[in-house]
């Protein structure tokens, strides 16, 4: 167990945090029950920086910090052009796509692809992203998140698993999108204070008595080719990120399906209060985007310095770099140490929630509603969502470790 007792104490006093501030504002007026726009686009009244915040909560998970921290010590920065092509992206996406999805009223994606094409492609690609979020994106976050709680505190990976998802359940169910937009709130700063004293951390242990600041300079001299954006083909890891062709092709088409079409992530737009908001939102998140493989990807670099050096085992990281955050975490002293677990907690229960209220929206509107049961009360649809997201948790839960526990890199495999 690396977790002192005052560790414990902050990630439970988080946690406790967390569930109250999400059962307050998911309380409805005296009288009032959750209808659909209110349990799945949180009544249409989402401000900008609850949507930016938001966003950039639901997309920050395990895949990330865990993936691409593990990917800093293998690559190096190039693994970042992920993240900041994406910022370019969402400004686009705010410029030109949202005015559309909003004035057409829509709660899912496959719903505006009923008003472009027609209602054979929405039943389609409804069916699509329902399995890719269950068997791809949830069991990738519960996997990777239950790994690097396993190095910090020594459970066992599935128990880890099983607590994430209870977590995320917990906090969500009742409320819907609103509970889930207005807690991530909390969750970004979490993540962001927890992600900034990891990389002061660790550039500090590179450093030395020099500082972080002279830690940095280290990592340059150093390790020169883990700096570099553009991988060249003899680079051993060309296969991974093919230099400039990443960014020119193919990257873009993946941005756009992600950023501007993938109900996980643009639901919290629809739920704005007005087209402003949510462009004002996705500039938001464009900026904190930013942030990321500052505070994700750099100390990925920094713990291969220490391991050549010594301080962390180089062996082991090397044949599952998926393992690096969490031994950074360990570097951490004790109550830092928990606001950086809570961190990772915040993060990747977050990304839970939303993923399960995606799973939720699509299934109860664009299946159910349509090919199932098609009069029934708005309280009926409601209650359809919540046991959408408790079925497609358990079936994620059962199928993570056959179909993840033996991949090398999880955060590779899932982009490829």
């Amino acid at each position: 167990m690396v977790l002192a007792q005052l560790d414990l104490f902050i990630v439970g006093l988080y946690a406790v945090g967390l569930l109250s501030i999400a059962l307050i504002v998911s309380r409805e007026p005296a009288g009032h029950q959750k209808d659909t726009e209110d349990y799945f686009l949180a009544g249409k009244a989402l401000p900008w920086w609850a949507i930016g915040a938001s966003l950039i909560a639901a997309n920050i998970s395990a895949e990330q910090i865990i993936g691409q921290s593990g990917q800093g010590f293998v690559v190096g920065l190039a693994i970042a052009a992920y993240e900041w092509q994406a910022a370019i992206v969402l400004l686009i996406t705010a410029k030109y796509f949202l005015p559309i999805f909003l004035d057409r009223k829509i709660y899912t994606m496959p719903q505006f692809l009923e008003s472009r094409i027609g209602p054979e492609i929405k039943s389609v690609m409804a069916v699509f992203w329902i399995t890719l979020y269950t068997f791809v994106n949830l069991t990738a976050i519960l996997w990777l998140g239950g790994l690097a709680i396993t190095t910090v505190t020594g459970l066992d990976v599935l128990t880890a698993m099983a607590g994430l998802a209870l977590f995320a359940l917990l906090y969500s169910l009742y409320g819907g999108l609103k509970a889930v937009a207005l807690t991530d709130i909390i969750q970004v700063v979490v993540l962001i204070l927890g992600g900034f004293a990891i990389l002061y951390i660790s550039l500090s242990l590179v450093g030395g008595a020099a500082g972080a600041w002279a830690g940095l300079g280290v990592l340059f001299g150093e390790l020169p080719g883990h700096f570099e954006m553009i991988l060249e083909p003899s680079h051993p890891s060309y296969s991974d990120l093919p230099g400039i062709w990443t960014l020119l092709g193919g990257l873009w088409v993946l941005h756009f399906s992600y950023w501007g079409f993938n109900q996980y992530i643009i639901q919290r737009a629809l739920g704005a209060e007005s087209v402003q908001e949510a462009q004002k939102g996705l500039v938001f998140a464009a900026f904190l985007k930013l942030l990321i493989p500052i505070i994700v990807v750099v100390p990925g670099i920094a713990a291969l310095w220490l391991a050549q050096n010594g301080a962390l085992p180089l062996n082991e990281l090397s044949d599952t770099p998926d393992k690096t955050y969490g031994y950074l975490m360990t570097l951490a002293p004790v109550g830092l140490r928990g606001l950086v677990f809570a961190a990772l907690i915040a993060a990747i229960v977050s990304s839970l929630a939303s993923m399960i209220n995606s799973i939720a929206t699509i299934f109860t509107m664009d299946i159910y509603r349509d090919h199932i049961a098609h009069d029934k009360s708005e309280q009926h649809y409601v209650l359809v969502g919540r046991i959408a997201a408790v079925t497609a948790m358990i079936i994620a839960f059962i199928v993570t470790q056959p179909f993840l526990g033996g991949m090398e890199s999880a955060f590779q495999n899932i982009q490829e």
